[in-house]
């Protein structure tokens, strides 16, 4: 049986890219928490990549359906984890419980890491540095220490740039039949 589908992962790249940039954007210190910053981790970082693991499925590639799937609810529960409070559905997440939650996902992405060592460089640089990002923005938090939230959050906007650098390279390769803008291949 021939794969018809269309390749789900410049969604899911883009997606993560952006709503990270944006979201690092505000890590950095440039703009406080805001509507734009929720809407993009619901509707874009969330459900678009949900629906781009949901494709990958179909491709029967378990790598994408993975990091797609898990970091779309990463989103979602990030913005849950903003809104909650503010509704009086449940309490404030503090910065302790915050970081166990980034160092948590830190781990998952970091052993994502060793996986993409069989893709290619551009994939390597975006799990690389989102585990450095967890790493910091962990640590950060644990230690409630804004300077290393800031310096996270240039490092966080690196990873998202990088995301949406490899999601249109797939794109304009494919589109025009040949290398564009370079993944670096891994040699076999």
């Amino acid at each position: 049986m021939n794969d018809t589908y269309s390749n789900p992962a410049p969604l899911g790249l883009l997606a993560f890219g952006m709503t990270t940039v944006l979201l690092n954007i505000h890590n950095a210190g440039f703009y406080g928490m805001n509507s734009m910053i929720l809407a993009m981790g619901i509707f874009y970082g969330g459900i678009a990549q949900v629906i781009a693991g949901s494709m990958e499925f179909k491709k029967k590639n378990t790598f994408g359906t993975l990091a797609f799937t898990s970091y779309g609810f990463f989103w979602l529960s990030l913005v849950a984890m903003i809104l909650l409070p503010k509704f009086g559905i449940a309490e404030a997440t503090d910065s302790t419980a915050k970081s166990a939650y980034l160092a948590v996902w830190g781990i998952f992405t970091a052993l994502l890491f060793i996986g993409t060592i069989k893709t290619n460089i551009a994939t390597m640089v975006i799990f690389g540095s989102l585990t450095i990002l967890f790493a910091l923005l962990s640590i950060g938090d644990a230690l409630e220490n804004s300077l290393l939230i800031k310096i996270a959050g240039y490092e966080g906007i690196f990873c998202g740039l990088s995301a949406i650098y490899t999601g249109m390279a797939q794109v304009l390769n494919e589109m025009y039949n040949k290398t564009i803008f370079p993944l670096g291949a891994m040699k076999k």
